[in-house]
């Protein structure tokens, strides 16, 4: 099968940042699906990863990475049951495994979920890593009740990004909170405001915002940019009794100190956790993309597409890459087999 990789870890615009190959087509034993991968896209994690997975190294095998996609189940372990041959999936895998930048994959079924019926390859790919990043982010780790926290207010900063975009119909439509996310540019602030956002405002001028809007306290905030930019600022706005909750590599020590005065709970977030430790809740993840696929059928929430690249080619990889390193990037790239 055909797979594209990088043996070392070079700038995007190097000729050999990524590598086309072939290698041997797996077979599926246990709870693994053989899936023939369809539709990818492309989310920050792949370009971190390739900017340091083999920094002061040559691999002796390229490493294969890609964390979202949508395929047809082609071959099932001993031990799957949920799924059959001819079934048509997404997911987003497993950090500790070879990805979905090749023509097969094999994917635990236990992180994989039913594709969306009345959605393309496409608007289907651009889905899984993002929607359980938000999906874990407000019911897992926040738990958020719908009912009982219906109206509370959450801070969703960065929301045109792929998990915010995700997080954004999430809260506003599933979790019935009041959404205010942030966003500088127009076209940014336009993106959130059709996604449902209530509010958006300028995270320049955060604080601010805030006021203006009648909200300078906040129950809930969802960081998906960089939460040690924002600490301070984040514990000025949380309420009494609120959450934080980030996805963000913190970089440098966060001062939980500042919390303790008003019992703020604080949160990691990382979709992988559950497949790297392969934890006694694996299979949540089946429920969150089935979940996921409903609500997208139903109209309920809608795909995050806005880049379609055709082919799987290294020309559209690194075009792909290109986009995600700007940090501009609005909604999600898709490569299309």
């Amino acid at each position: 099968m055909k797979a594209i990789g990088f043996k070392k870890s070079l700038p995007i615009s190097d000729e050999n940042s990524f590598i086309a190959f072939e290698t041997e087509k797996p077979s599926p034993t246990g709870f693994d699906l053989l899936i023939k991968v369809a539709a990818i896209s492309i989310n920050p994690v792949d370009f971190k990863i390739r900017e340091n997975a083999a920094k002061d190294e040559v691999l002796d095998t390229p490493k294969i990475i890609g964390w979202d996609a949508v395929g047809t189940v082609e071959a099932v372990g001993e031990k799957s049951t949920r799924f059959k041959v001819g079934d048509e999936v997404f997911y987003a895998g497993d950090i500790t495994r070879d990805g979905s930048n090749a023509e097969f994959q094999l994917v635990d079924e236990r992180i994989v979920g039913h594709k969306p019926k009345n959605l393309s390859i496409a608007e289907a790919a651009a889905i899984p890593l993002t929607g359980l990043t938000a999906y874990e982010s407000l019911f897992d780790r926040i738990r958020v009740n719908p009912e009982k926290d219906k109206g509370k207010t959450v801070l969703i900063l960065a929301g045109a990004g792929g998990v915010g975009s995700m997080a954004i119909q999430l809260a506003k439509k599933v979790a019935n909170l009041t959404v205010i996310a942030t966003a500088s540019r127009e076209a940014s602030q336009d993106w959130c405001k059709e996604l449902g956002a209530d509010f958006v405002v300028n995270h320049y001028h955060l604080e601010d915002e805030l006021k203006k809007i009648g909200h300078p306290q906040v129950d809930y905030i969802l960081d998906f940019v960089d939460i040690n930019s924002y600490w301070d600022i984040i514990v000025d706005i949380i309420k009494p009794q609120g959450h934080i909750l980030t996805i963000s590599d913190s970089g440098e020590s966060l001062n939980m100190k500042k919390l303790k005065g008003k019992s703020v709970s604080f949160s990691w977030e990382l979709m992988f956790t559950r497949s790297m430790h392969n934890t006694s809740d694996i299979a949540r993840q089946h429920e969150i993309l089935n979940h996921l696929s409903e609500l997208l059928d139903a109209g309920t929430i809608k795909s995050t597409l806005t880049t379609t690249l055709n082919g799987f080619t290294i020309n559209n990889l690194k075009e792909a890459h290109k986009i995600q390193e700007t940090g501009k990037a609005i909604g999600k790239t898709v490569i299309t087999f």
